[in-house]
């Protein structure tokens, strides 16, 4: 039997990407952006500092880098524990080290559970992103107080943040179709969750605009060295390739962004701090490089739209 004419029919069918959340384009049809110094490559160092329950719920599904065994999962539960007590002070070591201006996505439960790490940030003048309650907290069409949950995630950060929070990650970068809308009316400026392009873009919610900043998925440690099983040799060689590509193109099309995304539990290990240390010294020994927050990224694109 043939298919029926209605199944290709689509009401939102238009040109690029069938909605109207942002303008479709080329990357090499935008105007060029020039980093401060002339830089030719924003450094994007994002770690994800996150708390994963031990019951988790799994709703509506499981987060990634969640409890994989049956309750009570003590291994990898103590595992993601490790990070958030020993692998980020390696991380912050070897940021101080190289000079690395790094961004910090918190669960706002972990700010709760961790006041030492917390303040430790503050110290630093660490610009702290929203990332959700806990890493059991997915978003998704039709969550019952999404709003509040954002709204309690912001606020568990402000004690301890040294400007507003402009930023947000979903855990696990899952979204609804309104989460957008409630970022927006909380106050947040930036997301990150979409992973579609190398550079900032405007993204349109029914509440005003927000902006979507390029943290790669492609290159975040977790998903290269568990999802991938890539070795570590492998996750260093890529990003290096990465960086000479951007900035090869940078030099022809205007300025780029590398976006590394990192988990304490995963480069904080004493296995693979060499191999991150290793990538960093390679990225900011180029005089192409400079490091910022996503903030600072932001403003400078900005100001040259």
């Amino acid at each position: 039997m043939p298919l029926d004419r209605s199944y290709l029919e689509y009401t939102e069918r238009s040109y690029g990407m069938d909605h109207e959340r942002y303008d479709w384009s080329m990357l090499t049809d935008r105007k060029a952006v020039s980093w401060p110094g002339d830089k030719k490559l924003a450094l994007w160092v994002n770690v994800s500092l996150q708390f994963f329950p031990l019951d988790q719920k799994g709703v509506p599904v499981k987060p990634p880098g969640g409890m994989t065994m049956p309750y009570p999962d003590l291994r990898h539960y103590s595992l993601r524990d490790y990070g958030n007590r020993v692998g980020i002070y390696r991380l912050l070591k070897a940021f101080d080290k190289y000079g690395v201006n790094a961004t910090y996505a918190v669960n706002g439960e972990l700010a709760e559970r961790t006041p030492y790490l917390m303040a430790a940030l503050k110290d630093r003048g660490a610009e702290l992103l929203g990332h959700g309650w806990n890493m059991d907290t997915i978003h998704y069409n039709d969550m019952e107080g999404e709003a509040d949950v954002i709204k309690k995630s912001i606020e568990a950060l402000l004690r301890y943040a040294t400007d507003d929070v402009k930023g947000w990650l979903s855990p696990g970068r899952y979204e609804g179709d309104k989460t957008p809308e409630a970022l927006k009316a909380a106050g947040i400026e930036y997301f990150c969750d979409w992973v579609n392009d190398d550079m900032p873009y405007v993204f349109r919610t029914d509440n005003g605009p927000l902006t979507a900043m390029p943290l790669s998925n492609e290159l975040e440690d977790r998903f290269i060295l568990l999802s991938n099983l890539h070795s570590e040799q492998s996750y260093g060689e890529q990003i290096k390739d990465a960086a000479d590509m951007l900035i090869a193109e940078a030099k022809e099309q205007g300025g780029r962004v590398l976006g590394l995304s990192l988990h304490p539990w995963m480069m904080g290990q004493p296995h693979r701090i060499g191999v991150l240390e290793d990538v960093l010294e390679y990225l900011m020994d180029k005089e192409e490089v400079w490091s910022a927050s996503a903030s600072e990224i932001l403003s400078h694109w900005r100001n040259q739209q």
